[in-house]
């Protein structure tokens, strides 16, 4: 708990200190409220301490070590050269923690008490702590996040790990079979492939299969690259302590398995029977445009009231929800919210490439000068546009496909047309060329890559 006495009565709770719940309290204290945040574990939540951050750490590790191994095409030679388990484990942990820390700053900088604590609604304006005494508040942001969903029969344990202990091993294991293929699946197989353990993936269907099948062949490729064995159409029947037997006959050996299926909403002991919050049939809550639930006084945000469970989407609606509780005029109304996966090459999207009175243009990184240099012409970009010209949606497979993304989920929120980004001057040589040149391409004029004659 921050110094400071325990608040009997704030002007806003707000019950988790995620990346939502720290930047909601944040925004309510800016507008003069007082504000406290209920936290039972660390400030920053998952994505700071056991996801999103740890994730993209160790990825960049792994993406070090094999670029440094694999580049004799470049001309480099690299004699010995290997990985530190403990140093790696050390780094990665130090990064979660100088966050953690910077967060705990920013709140007691602005006035924000955090109580380390679970906290329970008894009622639509007091919580339950765990000490026994109660925060009484006039509003209250729920911001819990979700949880890693488990598979009937491979519960949590010694035996299967989850996401989060996935990227806290303190050794690279020589073995890993991964259940489930989704974008979590994918990134954990390919950043320890990398590291140089034999990954397999048991996938229901296939790989990122609710993505776009001509993205993904070309990330699927790269799994295949790197050695990973993909599973595809199956399903884990039992595990004893070193196989694992899929519904297809095959049995896996493996020293380490990991569930990764999927996320679910932490709604564990909030005590929402005792307010008028209501869930969904999924076991989300509902809220309304402002993220006001059924209950006048209760506002919720991020994975806890559904899809898609991302980070930033959270961080986008704590503003509005502490400015709502705050008794402002304000409503979650943004059009696009971008979505990213971490594989080889990188996959992000930005509103639709796809429906009815949309054109799709596709521009491939074998036609850009960055990615001809850099050896990495596996990708492309795809535009999409309606009859007036106007950004619908950005597929992009690339490398820093990242860092590109934004550009396109900035042009659709602005109703952006082609001619609008075609005539913006973009740095050369750089992969946000791509955004010019297919912009370009769709209005008839590419330059770089030649599409045959209408």
């Amino acid at each position: 708990m921050v110094m400071g006495s325990l608040p009997e009565n704030v002007d806003v709770a707000v019950v988790g200190g995620g990346v939502g719940g720290y930047i909601s309290a944040i925004r309510a204290a800016q507008l003069g409220k007082n504000v406290a945040v209920v936290e039972k574990d660390k400030m920053g939540g998952h994505c700071l301490n056991y996801a999103c951050i740890p994730s993209k750490t160790l990825i960049h590790i792994a993406n070090l070590l094999y670029d440094m191994t694999h580049s004799e095409k470049f001309g480099i030679k690299s004699v010995g050269a290997s990985i530190d388990p403990e140093k790696m484990y050390l780094w990665r942990m130090g990064v979660s923690k100088k966050l953690e820390q910077g967060v705990e700053y920013l709140c007691k900088s602005n006035g924000i008490e955090i109580i380390k604590s679970e906290g329970t609604f008894v009622s639509s304006s007091s919580l339950q702590l765990q000490n026994g005494e109660s925060l009484e508040f006039k509003k209250a942001i729920i911001a819990t996040g979700s949880e890693p969903r488990e598979l009937k029969g491979f519960e949590f344990g010694e035996k299967i790990l989850d996401y989060k202990a996935a990227l806290m091993l303190q050794s690279i294991p020589k073995s890993m079979v991964i259940i489930g293929a989704g974008y979590v699946a994918v990134e954990t197989g390919m950043l320890y492939a990398k590291l140089g353990t034999k990954v397999d993936i048991v996938a229901h269907s296939d790989v990122l299969s609710r993505f776009d099948p001509e993205a993904t062949a070309l990330v699927k490729k790269r799994m295949q690259e790197l050695g990973i064995t993909i599973h595809t159409h199956a399903n884990p029947v039992s595990l004893d302590d070193s196989s694992i037997k899929l519904d297809n006959g095959e049995s896996i050996s493996s020293e380490v398995t990991v569930s990764a299926i999927g996320l679910m909403p932490y709604t564990k002991g909030l005590g929402l029977e005792n307010t008028k919050a209501m869930l969904d049939e999924k076991g989300f809550i509902k809220v309304n445009g402002s993220l006001q639930t059924d209950d006048p006084n209760l506002y919720a945000i991020g994975d806890v009231i559904g899809e898609p469970m991302l980070a930033h989407k959270a961080m986008r609606q704590a503003p509005v929800a502490a400015e709502a509780a705050s008794g402002k005029s304000a409503s979650f109304d943004n059009m696009v919210i971008p979505a990213v996966i971490f594989s080889d090459p990188e996959i992000a999207i930005a509103g639709t490439v796809s429906g009815d009175g949309i054109t799709v243009k596709k521009f491939p990184l074998t036609a850009l000068g960055r990615a001809i240099a850099l050896d990495r012409t596996d990708g492309f970009i795809k535009m999409a546009y309606d009859s007036e010209g106007i950004v619908k949606g950005v597929e992009i497979v690339s490398t820093d496909a990242n860092a590109m993304i934004s550009e396109a989920a900035l042009a659709i929120e602005m109703g952006a047309t082609l001619e609008d980004i075609a005539d913006t001057i973009h740095p050369h040589p750089t992969f946000s060329e791509l955004m010019q040149e297919v912009s370009e391409a769709a209005l008839g004029r590419p330059v770089h890559f030649y599409y045959g004659k209408k």
